[in-house]
């Protein structure tokens, strides 16, 4: 398992949100550049940016971000508003490694239909494409986590691998940005219904026992933010903890 940092932008301002809510923001005091040009000095190879401002459809952000990305080195995980083939593609083809797709997914019956026999060939529809599911108390949440879904988890999670999807982002909205610890219970539900999905864990990471814990369950990857922000997990943690994934691996 390996640790992607998260950085969550909003109006080109480094942020992080408490529980989706825009009206709960916290600015940091530091740059996307400086982030980025941090991690990448300490041997991270993947970081996770959520455009925030995307998320409601505004992409003014997202030239200035291209930008950045094709100065580094570095593999990007990106969301915020993908509501569209033609989006996945321009991000794509702007240097993004990996697309997060979530709304869109959920609200549009033939998207994800569309979007693999558009974008699926032997690999990249796990290699490029992540399904987001958003999860409060195992109902799927959608549009800033403002609508619920009907659609059960674990019937839209089988849909998802039948198209050829199988790596997911995760987040346990109970957990998220309080530092109060993973939902490992609702990852070990997920990984018992689909041992082989590529699961990547999102919400409540606060210290490195958190990461500990996500590891024996056997999850991909784990994303962090506020952790890292707050001081409870340094970069020089997450760079050593990376590399020892790396050389086990």
């Amino acid at each position: 398992m390996y640790i992607i940092p998260a950085i969550d932008i909003l109006d080109k301002k480094v942020v992080r949100l408490r529980e989706g809510d825009y009206e709960q923001v916290t600015s940091y005091d530091v740059t996307l550049d400086e982030m980025i040009e941090r991690y990448q000095s300490q041997g991270t190879q993947f970081i996770h940016v959520i455009d925030l401002n995307g998320a409601k459809n505004d992409f003014s952000n997202q030239q200035w971000l291209f930008d950045i990305v094709r100065k580094t080195d570095m593999k990007v995980q990106y969301g915020g508003g993908v509501r569209s083939i033609e989006k996945v593609r321009e991000l794509i083809d702007a240097g993004i490694h990996r697309v997060i797709v979530g709304t869109q997914a959920i609200t549009n019956p033939t998207f994800l239909d569309d979007l693999s026999k558009e974008m699926c060939g032997s690999n990249q529809c796990s290699d490029h494409v992540v399904v987001a599911i958003d999860v409060l108390d195992e109902v799927i949440k959608y549009s800033g986590w403002m609508e619920s879904s009907p659609i059960k988890l674990m019937d839209y999670v089988s849909r998802c691998l039948s198209l050829g999807f199988y790596r997911f982002l995760c987040t346990d909205i109970n957990k998220d940005g309080k530092l109060g610890g993973a939902g490992i219970e609702l990852y070990e539900k997920l990984l018992d219904h689909s041992p082989f999905i590529k699961l990547i864990a999102s919400g409540g990471v606060s210290s490195m026992a958190d990461i500990e814990a996500l590891s024996k369950i056997k999850v991909e990857a784990c994303v962090v933010g506020k952790a890292i922000y707050e001081g409870h997990i340094t970069i020089e943690e997450i760079k050593n903890w990376n590399l020892e994934s790396l050389i086990s691996i």
